[in-house]
């Protein structure tokens, strides 16, 4: 079975690479391989991004006309080991789409900084620090990322809530979690299957938990993870689930998009959730109408603090190294983040564009609260972080809610990883 299962790997690596760009083959030296760019992401198989991309592709063949371009969908769950055996072999796509953080930062000796390319660019779009690392641009953002806590003011008016004043302490936010048990639902739709869902826990929880000085600590590099306000965050995890706030099997439901479908389905009355294209506020209102759909802070554990939507740059595209002429793929990230582009991505799946001249006023309360909070925004904890230390981030959160390791452990392992980088 075990040899099966590697024969398998070894086979869709191998199947990934036939779409690779311009270092698998001779060709012209404008764009990729005899004139084609191939681009790798995880969003152009969407129906959804359809638009989005027939507006890229032509701002892109006004400027390249004779360059064709090939976008390869990969699945998500596959996405970076694909792409780290075609970093590795040196063959692979010209374009490459990346999250923001620890994602792309750990694989920037693949790519070329785009910063000379992509300098007409920075004022209109927001979202670069994500991309960024060693003081050089690596992507052009698409996406605003964060991770508001939605609620359902239905559920709210089930318990004998006010839907219109969602707890503002740890506390109160406990007992109105009491009183949506006894209405029959869950506190939170939680899907920790990827080990995401803490992710979304640790950027949430993080500006009503930690100071303002612990948190711009974190973000600059100089994270104590045995600081009592760190641990509180772990701690506040496992609680949560011990005391049966969680929808049930958290650790073997995926958060996409099963967790998102216990909320839309009325069966948790709160999802730390997304504010892109998926778990997001236009997702929800397929069954959820605008008008029950809430956004809220998160509830203040430590006194003082003061809460924020955490948010960073989303998804965006980079160029590899190998691909022929790095300044036709730059043109084709410039295309992939016009503002025709964009503005069809916020229309068609709801995204929050990174581009700050589109108007997004028509979107309806949970978007005008989040679009209201993105001023005074933080960057998101998780997205400092290295994708190695957020793997095993993961997986000890497992452990913490089956109760198979204490938060002294976690955060112990957690400061060792991030310390060796």
């Amino acid at each position: 079975m075990r040899q099966r299962a590697i024969w398998s790997a070894v086979l869709v690596v191998g199947l990934a690479l036939t779409g690779c760009g311009s270092a698998t083959n001779s060709g012209s030296s404008q764009g990729g391989s005899d004139g084609k760019l191939v681009v790798w992401d995880w969003k152009s198989g969407e129906t959804f991004a359809a638009s989005y991309l027939d507006k890229a592709k032509a701002d892109f063949t006004k400027k390249h006309p004779d360059v064709a371009v090939e976008f390869v969908a990969q699945p998500f769950d596959q996405y970076y080991t694909l792409l780290g055996a075609a970093i590795q072999s040196g063959k692979g796509p010209d374009v490459m789409l990346f999250n923001g953080g620890g994602q792309i930062r750990d694989r920037v000796d693949a790519l070329v900084p785009l910063d000379e390319y992509v300098a007409d660019d920075r004022k209109r779009l927001a979202g670069w620090d994500a991309f960024t690392k060693d003081g050089k641009v690596y992507a052009g953002p698409v996406t605003l990322q964060g991770h508001p806590v939605y609620y359902n003011k239905a559920i709210y008016e089930k318990a004998g809530l006010d839907p219109t004043s969602p707890a503002t302490t740890w506390n109160e936010f406990v007992a109105d979690c009491a009183a949506i048990a006894k209405a029959g639902a869950k506190c939170f739709a939680l899907g920790n299957k990827e080990g995401v869902g803490i992710q979304f826990w640790l950027s949430s929880m993080a500006s009503s938990t930690l100071t303002a000085q612990e948190y711009d600590d974190w973000i600059a590099g100089k994270r104590d993870w045995t600081s009592a306000n760190v641990k509180r965050i772990f701690q506040l995890w496992k609680e949560a689930g011990d005391a049966g706030m969680n929808s049930d099997g958290a650790n073997s439901t995926a958060m996409f998009n099963d967790s998102f479908a216990l909320f839309q389905s009325g069966k948790a009355a709160h999802v730390m959730g997304l504010m892109s294209d998926v778990g997001h506020w236009q997702d929800f209102n397929e069954f959820l109408t605008a008008d029950k759909l809430g956004v809220m802070k998160a509830p203040v554990v430590t006194a003082g603090t003061t809460p924020s939507l955490p948010y960073d740059g989303g998804i965006g595209y980079g160029v590899a190294k190998w691909t022929k002429d790095p300044k036709v793929a730059a043109d084709l990230v410039r295309s992939l983040t016009s503002t025709d582009a964009l503005k069809a991505f916020y229309a068609d799946a709801g995204a929050i564009a990174a581009d700050t001249t589109i108007d997004v006023s028509q979107g309806g309360p949970a978007v005008a609260t989040i679009l209201s909070e993105l001023k005074g925004g933080k960057p998101a904890l998780h997205v400092a972080l290295s994708s190695k230390t957020l793997d095993l981030m993961g997986r000890l959160s497992q452990q913490l809610l089956s109760g198979s390791v204490t938060v002294d452990e976690v955060v112990k392992q957690l400061a060792a990883s991030d310390q060796a980088g």
